[in-house]
């Protein structure tokens, strides 16, 4: 068993290692966004870091608002103290209708 788990590691490292190698550079913005800046810089703007920032903080609210939903219930769930409540008896009883 602990031989598959010594496969299954090397079998990801590498992967990774393969994909680190043979990464191309990405464009961070899409065509729309790349655009703009392209006509900023054109019409003697500046450097477009400010819409870089925003595609960023647009990019993190989503997993950031997910986030905090889950940690809140996390936080929320039954406890070890309530479940420890219930019996074998409480699963074993039919319900009689």
């Amino acid at each position: 068993m602990k031989n598959n788990y010594i496969k299954i590691a090397a079998v990801v490292a590498f992967v990774f290692i393969l994909s680190i190698l043979f990464m191309e550079p990405a464009a961070a913005q899409c065509a729309m966004c790349k655009g703009a800046a392209e006509a900023n810089l054109k019409m003697g703007g500046g450097d477009p870091k400010g819409l870089n920032k925003g595609i960023l903080y647009m990019f993190l609210m989503p997993y950031t608002i997910v986030g905090c939903i889950g940690y809140w219930w996390w936080r929320n769930r039954r406890t070890d103290d309530q479940a420890a409540d219930l019996t074998e008896a409480d699963f074993g009883e039919e319900v009689v209708a």
